[in-house]
């Protein structure tokens, strides 16, 4: 198979990329180890939209984080996943933390951010009465968003393989050997051409540049714990609160998802590539830091607690560009604000790849949109009622926490799911309070008779995954 350009890893970048890429008359594969895209540092993160005046002013971020912030409305227009501008807040403490607030706030206008605006103590209670008093100020960004970025980059493989992305999941790029003309890209599951070499591998990206000889980044992987909270708390803090930054994080915060349940986090330790472990002291640490800025907040509400691993490039800023490797262009180091940016990226990739020679021939056919899903807890009563008439599939209630049915699972295996993540993050089946203790016994009948498996073969996330196990018949003597 022979493809003009070839991405490698399918995070919200990757995603991004491919996305863009299907606007011109190209042949472009996206290539993923994992089952589903997504699935690593896009999944495991805070899931925000930066304001656009976080990063610094002469770094690749700060090029690329307000006209981020930007592109996601127009993303979120097109396309159906969760996404909410709910602002947030920067709290001050202390005169240093003012004073940082000053420059925050000059950074921002020299970005162009709109509506940035400093808040008093008087301001601050009325708005977001259950934060501690302690706080003096804060600098409040309306621009600041909140998405579900598992959907957005569903949403945005789907709609780049409806107008001609070939994906290809769980395949693992083992080599690639450059040729004068095309580099040939070996995996596990054979070999493929492209003309262009996309290296978005996340915490990999050292690794595929290496398999060319072009520069690597210097990765070291930064680990964040995060802990979801009980609906009991939704509404608790409408905007999602930051304290002032330390030299190397940006702190325990306090964060409104899309669906409204908080999330407090995350932790910042060095650790290994592939370290997913929560622990003691990561939630020892993201409860104090959380209740630092929200003292209502209590471990007891904890349902579920997760871990995501950033790659972060020697310098901190972003790698994005063409290498010494003719054809062969980075994008690695995308740590914070990278989901923010990932709609910025994928435009600066494009016209890198045209400077790079490239021809970009626009397409007139590109279709922008992809169907929404129907979400039932959301409807009106009225609503439902005609949903269950027309398929009854809707009336039958697979999670009882969240409220998804039995059709709106099935419809995300039509769309793409093959596994419990698949489906809990598409539907959010499994969720709630019970973390699947009621639904994932359903959902996996579900899978398993759609696709023709066997339980045992239904997995978490694909690989071992395994969730249940075929009994044994034992022999007895």
């Amino acid at each position: 198979m022979r493809f003009d350009v070839a991405i490698v890893g399918a995070g919200v970048v990757g995603c991004s990329i491919a996305r863009e890429l299907t606007r011109y008359r190209l042949r472009v594969a996206l290539i993923e180890r994992e089952c589903e895209v997504g699935l690593g540092t896009s999944k495991a993160n805070s899931g925000i939209i930066h304001g656009g005046h976080r990063a610094s002013v002469g770094t690749r971020k700060g090029a690329t984080e307000w006209r981020g912030n930007q592109l996601w409305s127009e993303l979120a227009h097109e396309l159906p996943f969760g996404f909410a501008r709910v602002g947030d807040l920067t709290a001050a403490f202390d005169d240093d933390d003012r004073a940082y607030l000053r420059t925050l706030l000059e950074q921002g206008e020299r970005f162009g951010v709109t509506g940035l605006e400093l808040w008093d103590q008087a301001r601050l209670r009325r708005e977001e009465p259950n934060l501690s008093e302690d706080i003096v100020e804060a600098l409040h960004a309306p621009t600041s968003a909140v998405v579900n970025p598992y959907e957005a980059c569903f949403a945005m493989a789907e709609s780049a393989v409806r107008n001609g992305l070939e994906l290809f999941l769980e395949t693992t790029v083992e080599r690639i050997e450059s040729g004068a003309e095309a580099f040939t890209i070996t995996t596990d599951r054979g070999a493929l051409e492209a003309r262009y070499v996309i290296n978005a591998a996340g915490v990999h990206g050292d690794t595929v540049a290496r398999m060319v000889g072009a520069e690597e980044a210097g990765l070291r992987f930064r680990k964040g714990e995060e802990y979801l909270l009980d609906k009991r708390l939704v509404g608790h803090v409408t905007r999602v609160v930051f304290p002032c930054p330390s030299p190397t994080t940006k702190g325990i915060l306090v964060i409104p998802t899309y669906d409204g349940t908080l999330m407090v986090g995350p932790t910042a330790t060095w650790t290994d590539a592939d370290d997913l472990t929560t622990s003691a002291e990561g939630a020892s640490e993201v409860f104090n830091g959380a209740r630092r800025l929200a003292p209502g907040i209590s471990e007891a509400d904890c349902i579920a607690e997760f871990a995501g691993v950033r790659a972060v490039a020697a310098d901190e800023d972003f790698l994005i560009g063409p290498t010494s490797v003719a054809r062969f262009i980075n994008v690695i180091g995308i740590q914070s604000p990278g989901l923010t940016a990932a709609p910025a990226i994928g435009v600066d990739v494009v016209e890198i790849l045209g400077d790079e020679g490239l021809t970009l021939d626009p397409r007139d056919d590109f279709v922008p949109g992809i169907e929404a899903p129907i979400r039932f807890a959301e409807l009106e009563r009225e609503e439902q009622a005609r949903v269950v008439r027309g398929d009854p599939r809707y009336g039958r209630i697979a999670c009882r926490c969240e409220i998804v049915t039995e059709g709106e699972v099935l419809h995300a295996i039509e769309r793409g799911a093959r596994t419990m993540d698949g489906i809990k993050f598409r539907t959010r089946a499994g969720m709630g309070r019970c973390q699947g203790g009621f639904c994932a016994w359903r959902c996996m009948r579900l899978l398993a008779d759609t696709l023709e498996l066997e339980v045992p073969q239904v997995t978490k996330r694909g690989g071992a995954s395994w969730i249940a196990r075929a009994r044994m018949e034992v022999e007895h003597a």
